[in-house]
């Protein structure tokens, strides 16, 4: 189906009472007596779409241009501050309730809850429709135990992709998750989300009009309620679930730290915090030493003066599922939600929280973490980082177009160069110099070996980026000693030229491919371009998602549900009740646990 295809408006229709930001007109949408009978955006009223191709040229372009406005103009732009004139609401979620901390001492605690976590949606439909249907369904039958869908849903961040807009989330993330759950159920299940960094790159409006509506908004059965982009909610038995939102981990701005103070004054010792951040700064830190600053500093000053410990940190980000542990306190990257699988096989085995090279004069006491589980296993994950040699031509043919392109260049001058010492004549295939191909040969490869942030930037990355280039241009030099062997080069001009193109180019496509599918497999190894070579294979398979029970007996089980093979033929639900999802995958979707459940008392 093509990307470009025309979506139909959206589902919200105006409702009662003002939202919290104002919404264009969204239209109609299908009814109940209007079940789509298949993918047809005229029925559905959103297009499908295909998963990104992270790799192409005009997609790389334009993000890159997307990341480089958002860090120059992210702090002029940042919406958090304008959010202080927003209610700044405390919730409460209990089973069969929710309301607002402030609404008076009527708690029901004693009970349980049920609550999903959901992190990296809104890539390609199959994908991301696989973990929303699953996460609709009334329950999940899991090694013969039934887990009843969650009564609340957090987003963990990056829930569209590649850059954020309000058609980017009408057809990567609310139509298929309307599609999964069309209609609220009898006991409404709520939403809350929490933004990524992919959420920021058009400064957060659409975000906020899609999540920020108080109880006003919805995406299909889900009922949306926090009022701003960040939340804190009180859960059942003195839990506590804080989402915040650091904007391109650089901070967390005073308006948010008068908000969560708010909800630090009802904790006290004894209450059990789960905090949802958007990225696993636990790990980033390994490269970063500033990545973990923002949350430990949250930790320090806003939960530690209350006495309430802190017993579970779960993020998304890093689209697998990772769990380091310690006595106390669990640390849980899930973000299986959608997007392409990120690889674990470099995982360290232990970590350091906060890291001891931290530059922060009162940094919380450092504590080692132990790897205890991931999804997919090292060894799974090792074996499909080799795919790369198949899976990135196929699925990235621009980017094995723009290879060849750079490789018949290079040749073409470097003939032009060869020539003109053998022969003194020059046969002008091109105009362009081997000298400056040759630069810009390697100055593109050691552009892509090096990271984002500067201070990051190590011995390694310049070494794989030049062995790159010089990589490169052999292959180039090598494909000229080939092509001065052969005859084309005493034809007349232009036919030389186009032999180039007709012949040379193809195969230089396919080669400098391959070469660099080689490079990104030895570069993972020195943990440089690890998510290029990932990106790059688009692997849909090994999703997941957490199913948290809060029991009646005070504690917390965590049921992590994983997905080996996602769907990608359906066929339309034959089933009758309005909150039923449209479509139901041809093959069953296998749900298993992605390790054994973790309790936390």
């Amino acid at each position: 189906m093509p990307d470009d295809m025309p979506a139909a408006p959206g589902e919200l229709t105006a409702q009662p009472g003002e939202p919290l930001l104002p919404l264009p007109d969204e239209g109609d949408v299908p009814t109940v007596g209007r079940r789509p009978t298949g993918l047809d955006p005229d029925q559905m009223g959103f297009t499908p779409r295909r998963a990104v191709p992270w790799l192409s040229p005009v997609l790389l372009s334009g993000t890159a241009v997307r990341v480089v406005l958002a860090d120059l103009f992210g702090a002029y732009l940042d919406k958090r501050e304008l959010q202080d004139a927003l209610p700044s609401r405390i919730l409460r979620e209990s089973a069969g309730f929710s309301g607002d901390a402030d609404g008076g001492d009527d708690w029901p605690d004693g009970g349980e809850l049920w609550v999903d976590y959901i992190a990296d949606t809104g890539d390609g439909f199959n994908a991301t429709y696989s973990v929303a249907y699953l996460a609709a369904q009334e329950s999940l039958t899991v090694d013969e135990q039934q887990l009843p869908r969650g009564e609340v849903l957090v987003l963990g961040g990056d829930q569209v992709y590649p850059t954020a807009s309000g058609q980017q989330y009408e057809d990567r993330f609310k139509g298929p998750f309307r599609a999964a759950l069309p209609e609220k159920p009898p006991n409404p299940p709520r939403m809350y989300a929490v933004p990524g960094n992919h959420d920021w790159y058009d400064g957060l409006t659409a975000f906020l009009r899609l999540f920020v509506r108080g109880n006003e908004g919805a995406v299909g059965g889900w009922r949306t309620r926090q009022s701003r982009s960040y939340f804190a909610i009180q859960l059942p038995n003195r839990w506590w679930l804080l989402g915040t939102d650091v904007q391109a981990g650089a901070y967390i701005d005073d308006p948010q730290l008068r908000y969560f103070n708010r909800a630090a004054a009802l904790m006290g010792p004894g209450d059990k915090v789960i905090i949802c951040p958007p990225a696993p700064s636990w790990v980033e830190s390994e490269d970063d030493r500033k990545a973990y600053d923002s949350l430990d500093y949250f930790v320090r000053t806003v939960i530690a003066p209350t006495g309430a410990d802190v017993r579970l940190m779960i993020s998304g980000d890093l689209h697998h599922y990772a769990r380091y542990e310690r006595p106390g306190r669990q640390l849980i990257t899930c973000g299986g939600g959608g997007a392409y699988l990120y690889p674990t096989h470099e995982l360290p085995e232990a970590i350091e929280v906060p890291p001891r090279r931290s530059l922060v004069r009162n940094a919380s006491p450092t504590q080692e973490f132990a790897l205890a589980a991931t999804y997919p296993a090292k060894a799974q994950s090792r074996g499909l980082s080799l795919g790369v040699f198949w899976r990135l031509p196929w699925r990235n043919p621009m980017f094995l177009g723009l290879l060849g392109l750079l490789q018949t260049l290079t040749m073409l001058a470097f003939v032009n160069a060869a020539d003109r010492v053998v022969s003194g004549v020059e046969q002008r295939l091109v105009t362009v110099p081997a000298v400056l191909m040759t630069v810009i040969d390697v100055l593109g490869t050691c552009l892509l070996a090096m990271p984002h942030t500067a201070g990051q930037r190590r011995p390694r990355h310049w070494i794989l980026g030049l062995l790159h280039g010089a990589a490169f241009v052999g292959l180039a030099t090598l494909g000229t000693w080939a092509w001065l062997s052969l005859p084309f080069v005493e034809q007349s001009w232009p036919l030389p030229l186009l032999l180039a193109i007709v012949l040379y180019f193809p195969l230089s496509a396919v080669a400098s491919g391959e070469l660099f599918a080689l490079y990104l497999l030895i570069a993972s190894k020195f943990d440089v371009n690890l998510n290029e070579l990932f990106a790059g294979q688009g692997i849909t398979g090994y999703k997941g998602f957490l199913r948290l029970h809060f029991r009646a007996d005070g504690g917390l089980t965590i049921y992590p549900l994983g997905v080996k093979r996602t769907g990608r033929r359906w066929h339309a639900s034959t089933a009758t009740r309005p909150d039923a999802s449209w479509f139901e995958p041809r093959r069953p979707l296998e749900v298993h646990l992605m390790e054994k459940p973790i309790s936390i008392d």
